[in-house]
């Protein structure tokens, strides 16, 4: 059996959030929050975004209150 070469992993993206020293994520920063959703209005994982877990929580529960608010809608058409 072939063993995996450490060449084809891929490298971990850096979280773009922790680079711009970001404190706080504003729920009614519509457009900053649309980067972290799909077409359908999912929210993006952290595996593909790249974000640490802090700034993924984050991101999640301002998307959540954005959506209570209606700024952003729960399913994209």
């Amino acid at each position: 059996m072939a063993r995996q070469n450490n060449d084809d992993k891929k490298k971990r993206k850096n979280c773009s959030l922790c680079a711009d020293k970001v404190e706080a994520i504003d729920y009614k920063d519509a457009a900053k929050l649309r980067r972290y959703l799909t077409e359908a209005g999912k929210i993006i994982p952290r595996r593909i975004t790249g974000n640490c877990a802090k700034h993924q929580r984050m991101i999640a529960t301002a998307i959540k209150r954005a959506r209570e608010a209606a700024i952003i809608d729960y399913v994209f058409d």
